[in-house]
């Protein structure tokens, strides 16, 4: 198969994504009171209405449907006042009802968007469609000189539904039904309420799909609905993908990448489908509407079955549930829920303490990270605030339990220039899961590096008259003989007993060479 690169050069991918993400912070399960736990004992949380057995009324879970709000609210969705819960029918053991309880037509939260900014070599996958295709609904792309976009990517609906029943398949080689000697059923997750969203076919490249995926994970971290783990399986992702030539409108026939659970895989498997689809086609083969399963060991996708249509799942009303109207102050008190999203806590690191855009992402992106700067920034100062953002991102990464007071005395020891940055890996690892403080550390193992220019002049005086051939040389034009220079006053301030700053040797040696 060609390589990806070479496919969109005569190719145009069209992709959309359904991810679900299971609302893990709730306490108990969607229609029901029993606990939400995966960890628990198999099939000790279940009761007779996620069982589905005869008689049982469900009771829809109002926080669930505030937090799907909430997520609507955060993705620039309409929120839908009207709605109602419809009946999926299907028979497999991980219902026990044999059908899935979700909406119909009109979500909860229709017709939002999220913002992807993509840049580096990725934005060149993209093709232009300069002011946009007749039949091209997808929202106008804002370009930067350097290649960089902005892709506005809709998003056609959020609805909320009910996730199924795990299943354990025994005795195969990968643990998939197929070649299984036994399968296992665990309750527990059944009724566990789950949001679904749906995009509309507006991403064009895998690292597109990748960035929307991590963007909403993000999103919802921030407001604290789930834990978004995409290893045990609370997020997931569905990828459908199709191809037409470059400067076609019309959609061809798309294919289903099911319960994707990494951003790598996601990628790895979108790239795979885009090229074999091309090579299909390129053959005058025909691609075959049908869910593939992702192989991340072979590194391939393979058919799982073709695809139901909606018919097959004869969807109506659940009569059960009646359906909803959802008040205004019911919205608005979701709405006071939620926080400040990553975007724009990044814009404010980025306008009022001038960090660096990736840096002020990175850290804005992840609760946990910005609720642990953000502490150490009111105890260091903003006068540190880049400092302390290279130490968050550059080096607590590397260490599980750095309280925020740490982290902001290494952040102040480094502004000061009373450490290096290499120093400063020490100090972290001598402190990680202690409340020892690093200033202490750094005066226990000598590492306080001296910042008096009276002190540290003398020794830039000795070492310039031992090395007249450097001098020299540095005077003709040789800058790199600097270092060496910085190593001799290194050396000589520690026979003499001081430990040197080599950033002030720096500007030290260069006053008097270049004087």
């Amino acid at each position: 198969m060609r390589s990806l690169p070479e496919v969109l050069e005569d190719w145009e991918a069209v992709i959309g994504l359904e991810v679900h993400t299971e609302l893990t912070t709730l306490d108990t399960k969607m229609f029901c009171n029993c606990r939400l736990s995966h960890d628990d004992e198999p099939n000790a949380n279940v009761c007779p209405v996620c069982l589905g057995l005869p008689g049982a009324l469900p009771v829809p879970n109002r926080r669930a449907i505030q937090s799907i709000v909430m997520a609507g609210l955060a993705t620039n969705c309409q929120i839908m006042r009207r709605s109602m819960f419809y009946r999926k029918h299907y028979f497999y053991p991980d219902m026990a009802k044999n059908f899935q309880t979700t909406q119909g037509p009109v979500a909860f939260c229709m017709h939002g968007h999220l913002d992807l900014e993509v840049a580096g070599e990725h934005a060149r996958e993209r093709p232009r469609r300069e002011g946009g295709a007749p039949d091209d609904r997808t929202l106008p792309i804002v370009r930067a000189e350097d290649g960089s976009y902005v892709a506005p990517i809709r998003i056609l609906r959020i609805h909320m539904e009910e996730d199924a029943a795990k299943m354990v398949h025994a005795g195969g080689a990968e643990g998939r039904i197929a070649g299984a000697n036994e399968s296992f059923i665990d309750y527990n997750r059944c009724g566990t309420p789950l949001i679904e969203l749906v995009t509309e076919p507006d991403l064009r490249t895998p690292e597109e799909a990748r960035l929307f995926m991590e963007k909403l994970r993000q999103t919802f971290l921030a407001l604290g609905i789930s834990d978004c783990s995409l290893e045990s399986g609370s997020m997931r992702c569905d990828g459908n993908v199709s191809l037409r030539r470059r400067g076609e409108t019309r959609l061809g026939t798309k294919t289903e990448m099911k319960n994707i659970n990494s951003f790598k895989s996601l990628h790895d498997a979108l790239e795979y489908e885009i090229c074999r689809q091309a090579e299909v086609l390129e053959e005058g083969g025909v691609v075959f509407q049908e869910t593939r399963h992702w192989e991340p060991a072979r590194r391939r996708t393979v058919v799982m079955r073709v695809k139901e249509t909606a018919d097959d799942y004869r969807l109506f009303p659940d009569p059960d549930l009646a359906p909803f109207d959802l008040s205004d102050a019911f919205v608005e008190e979701a709405r006071s829920r939620i926080p400040e999203l990553p975007d724009a806590k990044r814009d404010r690191f980025v306008t009022t303490l001038g960090l660096k855009r990736p840096d002020a992402a990175q850290i804005a992106g992840d609760p946990a990270t910005a609720a642990l700067f953000e502490r150490a920034l009111d105890l260091a100062g903003e006068k540190t605030a880049g400092t302390l953002a290279n130490v968050v991102v550059n080096l607590l990464p590397a260490y599980a339990s750095v309280s925020a007071s740490q982290a902001a005395s290494v952040a102040r020891l480094l502004a000061a220039d009373a450490i290096s940055f290499a120093q400063a890996r020490e100090v972290l690892e001598a402190v990680d899961g202690s409340g020892r403080d690093p200033e202490a550390v750094v005066d226990e193992r000598g590492l306080r590096q001296s910042t008096d220019e009276g002190t540290l002049r003398p020794v830039v005086d000795v070492v310039l008259e031992r090395c007249p051939d450097q001098v020299r040389q540095y005077r003709d034009g040789n800058a790199k003989v600097l270092g060496f220079l910085v190593g001799q006053c290194m050396k000589a301030s520690k026979a003499a007993g001081v430990k040197g700053n080599p950033k002030l040797f720096n500007q030290l040696l260069r006053g008097r060479l270049e004087a």
